[in-house]
């Protein structure tokens, strides 16, 4: 059954004989989550850091970070195809808007108990200003910790791709999915399921390794 699935993907398909599943949708789908992550990480670093570092921007982000956190992702597909349509951008926002609020509230919780005050008081009494000290201080104390919370949003971050590609998309593996389990084919059904969580397995232990790169002193 497997090798049936994979000789399937790996041999030129359709009626255009130049065309190739597994490489088609294996970039399609390995950007979207890229650029869906990057945004997400990003925004993330940002708010969660600033919202640690001043009270005013943690009374003014907390709130309504704690309310998207609790809506699920999937339930606003309409909401999404409204406001950004149904191109790139739409997968790129949605993975953001699910990996944002927790990664945020994450990163916010690990700038606030995670830096111990005597680091803080050394660097003000070294002359650092306040932007140094988030930098110099706060952010390279959490940095192992912002990675691991990113592993854990690798699954979550797929989930709502597949999703999302299974409904709209012309190319990548959910869509591939959804073609092949409207056909009740599951020779490549089976063979993608597969190749998903190994890729979430390889990135995974990416960024294991980069987190001893940079952080060699956060240990196991």
């Amino acid at each position: 059954l497997y090798r049936d699935g994979l000789l399937r993907v790996l041999t030129t398909q359709g009626l255009n004989k130049d065309e190739h599943w597994l490489l088609e949708d294996a970039l399609a789908t390995a950007y979207r989550l890229a650029a869906g992550l990057l945004v997400g990480v990003l925004l993330s670093m940002v708010i969660g850091i600033l919202m640690g570092s001043y009270a005013w921007i943690e009374a003014f982000c907390l709130p309504p970070l704690s309310f998207l956190a609790k809506i699920p992702p999937t339930a606003m597909l309409a909401v999404f195809f409204v406001l950004v349509g149904t191109d790139f951008k739409m997968y790129v926002t949605m993975i953001a808007f699910g990996t944002l609020p927790t990664l945020a509230q994450t990163v916010y919780q690990c700038a606030k108990k995670d830096v111990p005050e005597s680091l803080i008081y050394k660097a003000y009494t070294l002359g650092a200003s306040h932007a140094e000290l988030i930098w110099n201080v706060i952010y390279k104390q959490i940095l192992p910790r912002i990675i691991d919370a990113i592993r854990l949003q690798i699954g979550p971050a797929l989930v709502l791709l597949v999703a999302a590609e299974w409904m709209i998309a012309s190319e990548g593996f959910g869509y591939r999915l959804r073609l092949f389990y409207q056909r009740t084919d599951m020779t490549v059904v089976y063979l993608y399921l597969i190749l998903l969580g190994a890729a979430g397995l390889a990135v995974d232990y990416f960024l294991i390794w980069l987190r001893r790169k940079l952080c060699p002193w956060f240990g196991e």
